[in-house]
Order: structure tokens, then sequence, then C-alpha cells
């Protein structure tokens, strides 16, 4: 199978300087839902998709280099239309298999209603997916015959009175035998107002030569919306999360508002997990039984397990929270945190590459950064692991019961030992014994002073 996705627009509604196609729908840009969808085709590992580029087509190139490595590229450097966009993505493919025309800037198509058009483009059928809407005004109208055929597609702006009352509209996406479509495309003539090659053409072309036209329908309606400005973007942003959140909704999860609820990426739950509002998930999240999320909490690429709680505004990034753990408010917990079983993260706390063991606490004003905590060890408000030189970064180790006073300073590399005790206000440059009270504070003395006090000020200044 070939696959040709159209990316070559301008998008001027746009108003930027990034390709259209790039523009970030759920977290990802468009154009990589299409490749995703694509990607989930039975026989997806043989297909090397072409995506026909143009306007700002370097930073198009760039972005499928790294995240798809194995598509192609093609140039499509007049914006002449889609039929000439089309034929550029057929240099070079494979004419004896079905070729399948998709848009950048369609980016909700389902892998399920692919398969559907893909299984009637067979024994030389042209197969469209089209849809009724209320309001096809902006569309071309799928033309059928007394007998129901498909005998044309008429473009909004070519259309007549009679034919704009057909509610029946093309999404552009088709597949059929490539052989054929070759065929079509040669023959298509610029002959429109727009003065360009519409691909829409070769159903007219299809049909006088008794071609087969089949129809179907997407799965959902906004699968084959697609996006020419922000406000479109918008939107069907809105659409989506609100298909995203139902699905969660039906699987047990509790979503305060389905309206505030972003997910850009993957986010899996399982039941009974609480989510307040303005929450915003990225990467992959997986949230197990019981999770309570309160509001406008962030959380990017990170696990947290059975009966944990995080309170309103944490933002959690890279980490792996274990059981019953509470964190928050105000919380900050950076990659390579591993957060275990009952250990409770106060409010503006931030942790970072550490390791906190069960049942231990920092529930105020702490920065606890590339250490190792062990279990029931406390630590004070106000504590910092002093963990960089200005150069290389260095580690703390906290054992096992140790209480760590407030407004502390742990000069790494440094190890406190088990159940030691470190007095509040203590700055420690070496290691702290097991069962000890370790402290470096200055004599508290009293001296006889007088506070300065402000000069009045002159009369005439």
């Amino acid at each position: 199978m070939n696959i040709v996705i159209l990316a070559a627009g301008q998008g001027k509604r746009m108003q930027s300087s990034i390709p259209k196609v790039l523009h970030p729908l759920a977290g990802k840009p468009m154009l990589g839902h299409v490749l995703d969808a694509v990607s989930l085709l039975s026989d997806a590992e043989n297909i090397q998709p072409c995506v026909v580029i143009g306007h700002g087509g370097e930073a198009v190139q760039q972005y499928l280099l790294k995240h798809y490595p194995k598509t192609r590229v093609a140039l499509q450097n007049e914006q002449k239309g889609t039929g000439h966009a089309v034929i550029q993505g057929l240099n070079q493919q494979v004419s004896e298999v079905i070729t399948l025309v998709l848009y950048g800037d369609v980016p909700l198509i389902q892998t399920q209603t692919l398969k559907q058009l893909l299984d009637i483009a067979s024994d030389g059928v042209l197969a469209l997916l089209t849809q009724h809407v209320n309001n096809p005004t902006g569309y071309g109208r799928i033309v059928r015959n007394l007998n129901g055929e498909v005998v044309q597609i008429v473009e909004e702006k070519d259309a007549d009175a009679l034919v704009k009352k057909i509610t029946e509209i093309n999404t552009g996406i088709l597949a059929c035998p490539t052989q054929e479509l070759n065929h079509w495309l040669a023959q298509i003539e610029p002959n429109n107002t727009q003065g360009e090659y519409y691909l829409t053409d070769i159903v007219s072309l299809a049909a006088n030569a008794y071609t087969p036209i089949r129809t179907t329908t997407p799965t959902f309606d906004w699968e084959t919306q697609g996006v020419n400005s922000r406000a479109q973007l918008a939107l069907l942003e809105r659409v989506y999360q609100g298909y995203l959140a139902q699905d969660l909704l039906d699987l047990g999860v509790t979503i305060v508002d389905p309206a505030r609820i972003d997910i850009r990426g993957s986010l899996e739950c399982e039941p009974d997990v609480f989510i307040d509002i303005g929450c915003i998930f990225e990467g992959s999240v997986r949230l197990n039984t019981g999770v309570r999320i309160g509001p406008y909490c962030q959380i990017k690429n990170s696990t947290i397990d059975a009966g944990t709680q995080v309170h309103a505004f944490t933002h959690i990034d890279g980490a792996k929270i274990a059981r019953d753990a509470v964190i928050g408010p105000y919380a900050r917990i950076r990659p390579g945190a591993q957060i275990a079983d009952q250990v409770h993260i106060g409010n503006f706390v931030e942790v970072k590459n550490a390791d906190v063991g069960k049942g231990s606490k920092a529930n105020h004003l702490s920065y606890i950064g590339d250490a190792t905590v062990g279990e029931g060890v406390n630590i004070g408000a106000g504590t910092i692991t002093c963990n960089y030189d200005g150069a290389n970064k260095h580690r703390t180790v906290i054992e096992d019961g140790a209480f760590i006073g407030s407004d502390t300073q742990l000069v790494a590399p440094v190890r406190v030992g088990k159940n030691a005790t470190i007095g509040a206000g203590t700055t420690l440059t070496k290691d702290a014994p097991a069962q000890k009270l370790t402290i470096s504070r200055t004599k508290q003395a009293s001296i006889d002073w007088q506070r300065p006090i402000k000069n009045k000020l002159r009369n005439d200044q």
C-alpha cells in the first residue's frame, strides 16, 4: 500500500511562521496524529508513508526525521492544488497496490475508519470517505445520480444553488488502485475558479470510465474536521479532549469537569481515580486505583500508585510515586524522583533525582536534590541539600530514622547516619554520625546596640 499525506499548505489563516501541520493538538503536531493513525494499520511495518511538503518544508522534514524516520518526503514547489500534490507524492511509489490519500491538517482520522475505507478499495474500486453534515458550507459536495451512484464532486466555489443544497460532503480522504489513480491524475485540468488541479476531478473521470465508486463514513464526526485557523484548532482541541475524557469516565474515573482537563499524550487510569478541574497530563502518565489529583496540577511522564493524593497546583515530571503518598499542595517533583509508600511531600517542596524512603516526610519549603533519603526520615522546613558546587553535582545520603531540623543546609557529598538528629540551623559539611545530635551554630550573644534611624527630611528638600 502507498500512503500519501498532503502537508504542503501554507496555512495563511494561522498567522504563524510555524508550518500549519506542525501546530499541536492534544500536545502533538497535527501531522503526528495522522502518522500515528497510519502506524496502527495491519501492515504498517512495511509501509513508508510519503509526506508532500512545501511551505515550511525544512521544519516539517526535521520533525519527520526526528520522530518518524521511516517516512519519505516529496516536495511540491508550487501550490497547484491537491491533484498536483498527489502526483508529487506518487513519484517512485509502487503502482501495483492501493494508494491511500490523507491530509496533515485533518489530524484526528482514526485507524478504524481507515481500515473501513481500505476494505472497500479493492478490485478496481475508488473508495471515498464522505460525511453528511447539517451545514455543508465550504465543502465539496458529493453528487449522485438517480441510482444513488457517485458521479461527481463539486467544490463549493464551483457549485450552483442546487448543488449547494446537498449535505453529503467530500472529506478528501480516499483510497484506490494506484495505476488507475495515476491514469486519472494525468487527465485532470485546472478548469476551475482557483486555476488548480483538483484531486476531486478524478471522481467524474472514474464515473465516466464506469469504475465502481463506493463510499463509507467515519466513526466519529470530528475525525474529518480540518484545521485552517487557530479558532478551528481550538474548537477541535476541546472536541477531542471531550472524547478522551469520555473514555476515562467510561472506565470508572471521576472527572469533576470534563471540559476542564487537558491530555497531551496518553493518560492511563484504573477505576476510582479522581481528577479535579484544570489538570494537565503530558507524555505518558499512569494513575492507579484510588489516586486523587487536586485542581490545577500538571503531571508529565510519571506513574502514581494506588491511594496517593496529589494536592492542588503540584507539578510532577518524570517521577515514580508509590502507594498512599501525600504530595503538595504547590510541590514540585522533578525527573528522577522516586517516592516510596506513605511519603509526605508538602507545600513548596522540590524533589529532584532523589529516592525518598517509606514514611519519610518533608512537609514545608525544602529542596531535596541528588539525594537518597531512607525510611522514616523527618526533614524540617527550609532544609536544602546543597548538591551543586558550581561545576559538578554531589549526592546527599540520609539514613533511616534521621531527623533533620529546620533551616539546615546539607553540603554534599555528605551522609547523615541512622537515627541521627541534625539541630535546626545547622550547616552540615561533614558526615553526621548515627544516633547522635549534630549541630553547628555560633554561640548566641546579646550586645548593646542602637538601631539606625532614618534622617528626617529638611523642609527645603
